[in-house]
């Protein structure tokens, strides 16, 4: 299958090794993967903020560029709600554009998306031996309903062990300009989550979302010995216990 990498901006800006990791697992799976150079911000901060006047060119920069392909995969739940959620409302008052955003938002798959339920896979062939908790991230869980599709990714790694995260579908607090815009919330929110992984004993903390991965980060980072965050993709695109 020949599939774009839409990396989205929080990736390629601060976490390249994660759109890094979505292609080396494509690649070893036997499917072509591109790049399209043209691809931009998806709006969302734009939108979610009020502006959507200004979001409206990056939806139609999203579908000149992407519109191409048999699939487009983004390791981000929060982008990818963006595209099949929110573009067609945007999309709505024109027509041709509302046209191209009905076909193309289809196409537009979360990465345990793609694997799970196009591809028909969830044994990617990766090792990664360590103690892992997953939490799921609030686009993924609530907006396009991930389910435990990374949760059976994660199960068919070698040598993992995946362990249950108390109170795992509660947020973690940050939500974006929610995180600035309600920072004591946020903080007892995030407090919270990061007493919860802390519990686990686990070594690694996993998720679909970087940005709450940073957020989470952040809070843990205040803490002694205790889980390191990760993307899923990047626990699937190892072969040998490393990252």
């Amino acid at each position: 299958m020949r599939v774009a990498l839409f990396v989205t901006c929080v990736n390629d800006l601060v976490f390249p090794g994660t759109g890094q990791a979505v292609v080396r697992v494509l690649e070893r799976l036997g499917h072509r993967v591109e790049f399209p150079q043209a691809q931009t911000c998806c709006g969302q901060m734009h939108a979610n903020s009020g502006y959507r006047a200004e979001a409206m060119p990056m939806v139609r920069g999203f579908v000149e560029t992407f519109e191409q392909y048999e699939a487009v995969v983004a390791p981000s739940g929060s982008c990818v709600a963006m595209v099949r959620d929110a573009y067609p409302r945007l999309a709505a008052p024109e027509p041709r554009l509302a046209a191209a955003v009905a076909a193309l938002a289809p196409r537009t798959f979360e990465f345990s998306e793609l694997l799970v339920d196009v591809l028909g896979v969830t044994d990617v062939g990766a090792e990664f031996p360590h103690r892992v908790a997953y939490h799921p991230t609030c686009h993924g869980l609530r907006m396009l309903r991930l389910g435990d599709r990374p949760q059976r990714l994660l199960r068919a790694v070698r040598g993992l062990e995946l362990l249950p995260l108390a109170d795992a579908e509660q947020c973690c607090g940050f939500g974006g300009t929610f995180a600035v815009k309600n920072s004591k919330v946020s903080t007892a929110m995030l407090a919270d989550k990061c007493a919860a992984v802390a519990d686990t004993g686990a070594e690694f903390l996993a998720a679909a979302d970087n940005s709450c991965l940073a957020h989470i980060g952040g809070g843990l980072s205040r803490r002694d010995g205790v889980a390191r965050p990760i993307h899923y993709a990047e626990i699937l695109a190892s072969t040998g216990g490393s990252t």
